[in-house]
């Protein structure tokens, strides 16, 4: 059946709104139309959508619950529902990946087409609309606001009918006369929500009628006396009051719990939140004596459930207050109280949460906290443990993939913490994690800029060499390279890593992550082997290091695969990618953008291997993936389409791929600006397929564009620019090409040495202009050691090989690493 509530035992009436609603739902034809059950708060739209799916469920494949009145929380919960289709769960993909993934296969009805989904209180119809799958299935909705009559087929939902408030009640109550049932329905003004309340008290009281009713009167009189405005029926207010003074009465700290459960959000609280006190911290709790009796504390959370004022779910070991008993929960303290209460919960979640974020095994957890944390107004707190919780939430979401929500948290915390001063200390860390998602969405300039600034602040009120700032320095290296400042990126986190190995010691997770990066930064200024010799350490400490998480793990076997390719053996890299992608899907799921990341250098690896068509495949699934995730403009999205147009490329599809990276080109230009070497590197690309194309003069300009960008920026002997280089031989004349490819033949083996491939490759094409210059002697002699070479590198029957062999000429492309 799937995730829903618990069934109410005592559900009574609605048989007329329940077949209606089923009439509605199920004689959609052509278009899934999305049904609404609408009502003010308490009349029991929630029971009604549970009964609703317990009792059609044979209908239904699947049925799926979503609370749906905070959108964070929406993804969230549709994320919960991949097991169910056969996706990878939200602790190996990350949330907003496999939510996507879910919605894919709901709205193609892959495996089931008979589902039923439930979005609980949805207030926004905007807010859901993009969640809310137009497949084979029927979704349901249940709010409170107007909104939705127009946009969705609704179905009113009122208090009980007489009958129905009398047959409930005489279900619930033992021994309760039909006449008495009356005069309670009438009291109560036949509001669902209070009549539970009321057979429960009877229920567990045994309190008569009668005395029920006497006391309610002075309730209600007393209320009305002292002209309190309220939002809520007295008859409500006055049931709930007396409710909460017979269990007052009964167990003092039931009620105390209870309070401090209205601070929480409407969502379920996991039970283990009350257990995760230390000591010192439940000295500081103003229900630490309570929290820390065992046998008290399953006594206090019972109670409430007995009474009808909070939900106790067994199964999944939570307890849930409705949010109107909540609020008038609240409105019944003082102000002073109110702060006391949510203290106590920003105490209780920080305790609660998981000290290692980053950590895949620990998300389900954080996503239990996620949605109380803008109900508790945890935002507001001062405390330092709790406002690490709220960094560490930041931390979840984009670690997880999640890079939208963790945005959106990252910049409410910052507005709300600015009011303590920009040196305040607490918001450093804050910035650092925002300055990381910035950078994950591709907004580069707007994560140098913050990140630079942040740093300045740090390096004056924390010093140089307080953990914080040396973690953001780390952070900013990256920033130097998406600017393609790669010899300062270099230099910057050469002193990081000093600043590292100094600070936090030469093994930690914080260091390994600064080797790895200086490794990239070693790979983009050319020098494989210090690259490789780095990566080996990252790669070799990260294994063995139990405080590594996936993503660090994952991020350094592709950094190690990729130098590899890079150093020109490319079966080894096929070897070594194949193993990281492989990670990646069981550790992170198959839409992780580490996994597509990885899958994407695997890809080129293939092509280099001279496995075209696998290479192919893969590059296409990869794009596909990457542009569904993050949309066109985003650098992941970039660098995918620029590998699948080189598959399809040196696949035979050179219009299709000069198709596409025509496009990609200028987009690389927005994004990068036009002075990045990526950008050249791309047109460099574009140049390629323009002269396979038949654009000879197009394809000189653009090449001949790039290579003085690439020169201007990297120099001459940088490798991006010798693989230019090879490719406006080609478009020269003979004397041309056979000047340009000696001086570039022999930067190629001073800078890679003599059996890297593209060497090989600069050599080949110098045979061709040998020839075509009638330097046959000379030609002979090099190609027979260019071939031979050839032979022991990539095997005779690689296709290079072959295209050499028989006199043709190479072409070389650009691939940018993720950086």
């Amino acid at each position: 059946m799937g995730k829903v509530p618990q069934r109410n035992k005592n559900f009574t009436g609605r048989d007329d709104l329940l077949e209606k609603l089923h009439e509605g739902m199920t004689s959609q034809v052509t278009a899934v139309v999305p049904h609404a059950l609408h009502g003010f708060g308490g009349v029991g739209k929630t029971h009604v959508a549970i009964e609703y799916a317990w009792r059609y469920r044979h209908e239904y494949e699947l049925i799926w619950w979503i609370p749906a009145d905070q959108p964070m929380l929406v993804r969230s919960s549709l994320a919960g529902l991949a097991p169910y289709l056969g996706l990878p769960p939200s602790s190996a993909a990350g949330i907003d990946d496999t939510a996507t993934a879910v919605l894919d296969a709901l709205r193609c009805g892959e495996p089931y087409s008979g589902w039923l989904l439930v979005f609980d209180n949805a207030e926004q119809p905007g807010e859901i609309n993009d969640v809310v799958p137009r497949g084979p299935g029927h979704v349901l909705i249940t709010s409170r606001n107007h909104a939705w009559q127009g946009i969705v087929d609704t179905v009113p939902v009122d208090v009980f009918s007489r009958q129905e408030s009398i047959d409930f009640l005489c279900k619930r109550v033992r021994g309760i006369s039909a006449r008495d049932a009356d005069r309670l329905a009438d009291e109560l003004g036949d509001l669902p929500l209070a009549l539970e309340q009321a057979g429960a008290l009877h229920a567990e009281t045994g309190m008569v009628v009668d005395e029920y009713l006497r006391l309610l009167r002075e309730r209600t009189t007393r209320l009305l006396g002292a002209g309190k405005p309220t939002d809520y029926p007295h008859s409500m207010t006055a049931a709930w009051a007396l409710s909460v003074s017979q269990l007052e009465e009964k167990l003092h700290e039931a009620v105390e719990l209870l309070r401090c459960c209205a601070f929480f959000g409407p969502e379920p609280i996991p039970r283990d939140v009350f257990e995760k006190l230390t000591e010192e911290q439940a000295s500081r709790s103003r229900l630490g004596g309570l929290l820390t009796d065992p046998i008290l504390l399953s006594e206090a959370i019972r109670e409430p459930g007995r009474y009808a004022l909070a939900r106790i779910d067994s199964e999944s070991r939570t307890i849930q207050v409705h949010r109107l008993v909540q609020a008038l929960l609240r409105e019944d303290v003082n102000e002073k109280d109110r702060q006391g209460y949510r203290d106590e919960v920003h105490l209780l979640l920080a305790a609660a949460a998981p000290g290692r974020p980053g950590d895949a095994e620990n998300w389900s957890l954080y996503a239990d906290l996620l949605g109380h944390m803008a109900p508790a107004r945890v935002k507001t707190s001062k405390e330092p443990e709790v406002r690490r919780f709220a960094v560490n939430t930041v931390r979840y979401l984009y670690s997880s993939g999640d890079y939208p929500s963790a945005r959106a948290l990252a910049e409410e915390f910052l507005a709300e913490w600015r009011a303590d001063g920009e040196d305040d200390p607490s918001l450093f860390p804050i910035q650092r994690h925002l300055g990381i998602v910035l950078r994950e969405l591709g907004e580069y300039e707007a994560a140098f800029e913050l990140n630079r600034t942040t740093l300045e602040r740090m390096r004056a009120v924390l010093g140089p060499e307080h953990r914080e700032t040396v973690l953001l320095t780390n952070s900013h290296g990256a920033d130097f390279r998406t600017r393609g400042d790669f010899t300062a990126a270099l230099e910057h986190d050469e002193e990081s890593l000093r600043f590292h190995r100094n600070v936090l010691g030469p093994a930690t997770p914080e260091t390994l992550r600064t080797v790895n990066n200086l490794a990239i930064d070693h790979l983009l200024a050319g020098d494989y082997d210090r690259a490789l010799e780095l990566q080996r350490e990252a790669y070799t400490e990260q294994q063995r290091n139990p405080k590594s998480n996936e993503v660090e793990k994952l991020s350094s076997r592709n950094g190690l695969a990729r130098i590899v390719r890079l150093r020109g053996e490319y079966r080894r890299a096929c070897d070594l990618g194949d193993d990281a992608y492989e990670f990646g899907v069981q550790a992170l799921g198959a839409d992780h953008p580490w996994t597509l990341r990885t899958a994407k250098d695997l890809s080129i690896a293939k092509r280099r291997a001279g496995m075209i068509q696998e290479a192919l495949e893969i590059a296409e699934r990869t794009s596909e993936r990457v542009e569904r995730i993050f949309g066109r403009d985003h650098p992941d999205t970039l660098a995918a389409a620029l590998c699948l147009a080189n598959a399809l490329r040196t696949a035979g599809e050179t219009a299709a791929a000069l198709d596409l990276l025509q496009d990609t080109a200028g987009r690389y230009q927005r994004i990068f600006g036009e002075d990045h070497p990526f950008r050249y590197g791309c047109d460099m690309n574009v140049a390629l397929l323009l002269r396979v194309n038949g654009d000879a003069e197009g394809a000189r300009r653009l090449d001949r564009a790039s290579l003085e960008g690439l020169e201007g920026r990297l120099g001459r002997d940088h490798h991006y620019s010798l693989t230019c280089a090879i490719n406006l031989a080609t478009l020269g004349d003979s004397a041309q090409a056979r000047r340009r490819g000696e001086e570039t033949l022999e930067s190629l083996r001073r800078e890679l040495g003599e059996n890297h491939p593209l060497t090989l490759a600069a050599a080949a094409n110098l045979v061709v202009d040998l020839r075509a210059t009638g330097a046959g002697e000379e030609a002979d002699t090099l190609a027979a050691a260019t071939f031979d070479r050839y032979r022991t590198v990539l095997g005779k029957a690689h296709p290079d090989a072959q295209v050499a062999r028989a006199g043709g000429r190479l072409d070389f492309d650009f691939d940018p690493p993720a950086i």
